[in-house]
Formats: structure tokens, C-alpha cells, sequence
């Protein structure tokens, strides 16, 4: 017997209940906001997040290209203008904005752009969503975005904790947190509503429910990778090489 569709509310609720293993609960997550992170941790955790960072407009650009609704795309290139910037001020886009955050805990751009404090795991993490968002209909990529939802609140956090427990980071490295806190409630209107109008069935709504499950699955393998490698110090070859090996580009 086929099950009833949920209702648009009924949908959206267990959308959002899909909050609860966002990773601002991941152990490693919660010390950073309790302030129990080293310097070397945080930098770690800042130099690896930005190849997710890095990666966010081109899988925003993988939607575009395979969107034939024009309406959509003259809503969702913002996206790719917020992380990219605006040609000739790219200082305010989000990629920048989180290149200064690096600066702003010590590291060098060439420390993050030279990707050599990246590690595997998190490289595959993210080239696993970038692949699936390639391969998926735009409406399900869409729908992988709505981890956004849940976004706000570990920025703010952030935003609330940092600066007293991190006190040695340069306040003006938090402006991505700051800058995000609307973008990406503007983001989640726009992704929900395509979500909910384009997962009609019940089928199709459960397989967005699973999307979503993917996409929080990468996020917490990201921070799984963090954690081995910066908290209990057993980094990728560790004992073998004397320097950080990472394959380069995506394979």
C-alpha cells in the first residue's frame, strides 16, 4: 500500500528535526565552542574547513548548470556571489572573508591555499558532496543545501564564544561568522521552498530526507577527520612521513 505524502508542515518539520546530529554537536565542535581547543587544533580545523568553503560555489555552479528554470538561477548565482565576491571587490565575498580568519588565528594564505595542512579525509568528504551534486537533479542538490538551516545557530555560537576564549584570535577574522547569519537564512527560504514543492510523494520525500541525512553525513566525517588528526594526534601517515601528504586536486 502506497503511504500518504506528508504535508508541507509535516515535511518541513522532520526536515529541520534533521538538525539533530548537525555537527555543532560532533565532541570536536562542542570543545571549540567551550574554548578547550589549542591553537594548533583551531588552525587545523580553520586550514581543512576551507576546502569546504573553496568547494561551495562550484557545486553551487554544478546547480546552476544542470537548472533549466531561470527564475531559480537568477536566485541562486547570489550564492556564488557571496562566497566568490564581487568582480573587483572580492574582499567581501566569503572565501576572502574566511582567508582573513585564517590570518586571524596565524596561519599564512599560503598555508591554506598550498593545501598543505589538508587532510584526506576531509578532501574526500568533500569531493563526495561535490560529486553528488553533479550527478543529482538540481532539485536534489538543492535540497542537499538545506544543512543551512542549521547553520545560524553554530555561527552565532561562535560568534558568542570565540572572542572570550580564543581571545588571541584578531576579531576581525569573525566577519564570515557575522556575514553568514543572514545569508544563510535568506539561502534556507529558497532551498526549502524548492525541497517542499519539488518532493511531492512520499517516496520522493523520504529520499530527501536521505539527501539531507548525506550531506550532514559529510560535514561529520569532516569533523571525524579533524578530530584524529589535531585532537588524539594521529594524522594521515604519521610515523612514516615527515611531511603532510594529500593527493592534490580532485581525482
Amino acid at each position: 500500500m502506497t503511504q500518504q505524502p506528508w504535508t508541507k508542515e509535516e515535511f518541513a518539520q522532520k526536515l529541520r528535526a534533521k538538525g539533530e546530529v548537525y555537527h555543532i554537536y560532533h565532541p570536536f565542535h562542542i570543545a571549540m565552542n567551550k574554548g578547550e581547543c589549542s591553537k594548533e587544533q583551531i588552525q587545523g580545523w580553520v586550514a581543512n574547513r576551507f576546502f569546504y568553503q573553496s568547494a561551495i560555489p562550484v557545486k553551487d555552479a554544478g546547480i546552476m548548470a544542470n537548472c533549466w528554470d531561470m527564475e531559480t538561477r537568477r536566485k541562486w548565482i547570489q550564492r556564488i556571489l557571496d562566497h566568490d565576491g564581487e568582480i573587483g571587490d572580492e574582499r567581501l565575498g566569503g572565501i576572502e572573508a574566511w582567508l582573513r580568519l585564517g590570518e586571524a588565528v596565524g596561519l599564512t594564505r599560503d598555508d591554506i591555499l598550498s593545501e598543505r595542512l589538508l587532510l584526506p579525509g576531509v578532501k574526500f568528504a568533500v569531493g563526495a558532496y561535490i560529486n553528488f551534486t553533479k550527478r543529482a537533479s538540481w532539485e536534489e542538490a538543492a535540497c542537499s543545501s538545506l544543512t543551512e538551516m542549521f547553520a545560524p545557530e553554530i555561527h552565532q555560537s561562535r560568534l558568542d564564544t570565540w572572542p572570550t576564549h580564543y581571545d588571541w584570535i584578531d576579531p576581525e577574522g569573525f566577519s564570515y561568522f557575522q556575514m553568514r547569519l543572514n545569508q544563510a537564512r535568506r539561502d534556507v527560504q529558497h532551498g526549502l521552498a524548492i525541497t517542499l514543492d519539488h518532493f511531492e510523494t512520499r517516496r520522493q520525500q523520504e529520499r530527501a530526507l536521505n539527501i539531507l541525512q548525506f550531506k550532514l553525513d559529510v560535514l561529520w566525517s569532516m569533523a571525524d577527520a579533524i578530530s584524529l588528526a589535531y585532537e588524539f594526534d594521529r594524522k594521515p601517515y604519521s610515523g612514516i612521513a615527515d611531511q603532510s601528504i594529500c593527493h592534490k586536486g580532485f581525482m
